[in-house]
């Protein structure tokens, strides 16, 4: 599994009311969510975003509220992966479970820059940046990770199990 895109990039702290603003979440349409995902920190988020693209972020992406609204609009947006030095862990968990690969790697965070090129392997867990032509070693996902996001979330692939 890989993912490759064009890289959006955030600071520390990146919390899901700025992901997906309280505002908005009367709706649970991902297709909904998508369109106000991120509007609060980067209002040209939603025009810019193409299918693939990546966000990596410094420290603690997706504190804040549990929501597992937050990331649903990012999937949905089309990001294909989020790398940042660490995260929330309930918005980890809740990433996992819908099928959004996330990545902690200090490294690659710090090594990127928005608008990069970069491609990530899952299996191996390295991150290229093509733009700069450097390569970080992150976390590979394990294989039953790799088959939850490949079944687009924990609950496809337990359904999938029968």
């Amino acid at each position: 599994m890989q993912a490759k895109g064009r890289v959006f990039k955030y600071g520390d702290n990146v919390d899901t009311d700025v992901i997906i603003p309280a505002r908005y979440l009367n709706s649970s349409d991902p297709a909904e969510l998508a369109t106000h995902c991120m509007e609060d920190i980067d209002n040209t988020f939603v025009k810019r975003v193409q299918k693939g693209d990546i966000i990596v972020a410094s420290k603690n992406f997706g504190c804040g509220s549990s929501r597992e609204h937050a990331p649903i609009a990012i999937k949905a947006a089309g990001v294909s992966c989020v790398i940042a030095e660490t995260f929330a862990r309930i918005f980890y968990r809740n990433a996992i479970n819908i099928g959004l690969p996330i990545i902690e790697c200090p490294e690659a965070s710090k090594g990127i820059d928005d608008g990069d090129q970069v491609e990530v392997d899952f299996d191996s867990g390295m991150i290229y940046n093509r733009t700069k032509g450097t390569q970080f070693k992150g976390q590979a996902f394990p294989e039953f990770m790799q088959k939850i996001i490949k079944a687009e979330g924990l609950v496809n692939y337990i359904n999938a199990q029968h």
